[in-house]
């Protein structure tokens, strides 16, 4: 015959709910611990992205990048130069304007603005062009720009000049990275038109995501109708604030030639919309 305990099979009747809420609490807290991770991870990699979508300005170097602000962007590249040549001083604006027409179009409209020399202030020529934006690794692009007659006073140009540019950004690891650009130019220096090479060089290394330093160079040659090579070379810093918003400070001189000023410095805003 077999005996039943009573008691300890209602002790065990009693036990079962307690383990079933135990059970319950800890899978409550499983799923809680897995929906903060998730969140984390989320939010996580939204800051990535974002951090990873920052301005690419063209500005302030010589050499120009590759990318393009992408469709529907507008970007507005600003600042103010101050230019010592042999003739005197000259103070100008540099404007550069960029609209994404597509994803690997833009089109831009280019000038150094005002410019105050010798006690008047000017109005310099306005170019009107793009850039395309065709491969990604290295990243390559083409720009070209057309300056038609324009402008006021000694700075008004009477016929029109252009250039046609390949640019590219290649990066060197996680901090270097070099920027090239080769081209030729239609130019006219008054005594008539001439063909022009070119190329330029921009050495950049990344301090972090939102600030770098650079040193670059650019050669024209020749640099007016039966002239010699023209050498700029200049060095400055970039600081990002946000995504959207870049500052930028450069020096320079002009090593070679006659018609670059004998040492510049310059400093802008560059801001995305």
């Amino acid at each position: 015959m077999e005996f039943i305990d009573s008691d300890t099979t209602v002790g065990r009747d009693a036990l079962r709910p307690q383990a079933r809420r135990l059970h319950s609490l800890r899978y409550s807290l499983h799923m809680k611990k897995l929906v903060a991770l998730l969140l984390f991870a989320a939010a996580a990699t939204a800051v990535h992205a974002q951090d990873a979508d920052l301005i690419n300005a063209d500005r302030p170097g010589l050499a120009d990048s590759s990318g393009v602000v992408g469709r529907g962007t507008f970007q507005i590249e600003a600042g103010l130069e101050r230019d010592h040549a042999s003739d005197g001083v000259s103070i100008s604006t540099p404007l550069l304007l960029r609209y994404g027409l597509t994803k690997a179009v833009e089109l831009r409209v280019e000038g150094n603005g005002f410019v105050h020399s010798s006690g008047t202030d000017e109005l310099a020529p306005l170019s009107i062009g793009a850039k395309v934006h065709f491969a990604d690794a290295p990243s390559l692009g083409v720009i070209v720009r057309a300056f038609v007659p324009s402008g006021s006073g000694s700075q008004r140009s009477h016929s029109t000049t252009g250039d046609l540019r390949l640019a590219a950004d290649i990066n060197l690891g996680e901090r270097w990275s070099l920027n090239p650009n080769i081209g030729v130019a239609s130019l006219d220096d008054g005594d008539g038109r001439f063909t022009a090479g070119l190329a330029a060089l921009t050495v950049q290394y990344n301090l972090s995501d939102h600030a770098n330093v650079f040193v670059d160079g650019a050669l024209q040659s020749p640099e007016s109708r039966g002239g010699s090579t023209a050498l700029t070379v200049d060095a400055g810093a970039v600081r990002i604030i946000g995504s959207n918003t870049q500052l930028d400070v450069s020096i320079g001189w002009g090593a070679r030639g006659t018609t670059p000023p004998n040492v510049f410095w310059s400093a802008g805003i560059s801001r995305r919309f």
